[in-house]
């Protein structure tokens, strides 16, 4: 799969784990780096629902259009489809899903 950056900064923080590490802390970073590992092996969209660690669903309300795959407990990795077949992920952004 294709992987495309909404910001710059967000390819420089999967291009240098010294970049994500100060953004997110050491764990979120590695998870962050190794999800779109996972996301550039993949085929299509269709691939990632076979993977059940990743948790990937489609968000709903004012985020439809877009999917989350888990990174940690609480952080998220956002995408959307950037393809016609579903084979070009866009990595939006990283978020924290709950407040704790």
């Amino acid at each position: 799969m294709e992987i495309k950056f909404k910001t710059k900064k967000l390819q420089k923080q999967y291009e240098s784990y010294r970049e994500a590490t100060k953004a997110y802390g050491d764990k979120v970073a590695k998870k962050y780096i190794q999800r779109i590992g996972i996301l550039k092996s993949a085929k299509s969209f269709d691939d990632l629902y076979q993977i059940p660690s990743l948790k990937f669903h489609p968000l709903t309300g004012n985020r439809k259009g877009e999917f989350a795959i888990s990174l940690t407990g609480f952080y998220r990795l956002i995408i959307t489809n950037d393809g016609d077949q579903f084979d070009i992920a866009k990595i939006e952004e990283v978020s924290k899903h709950y407040d704790d």
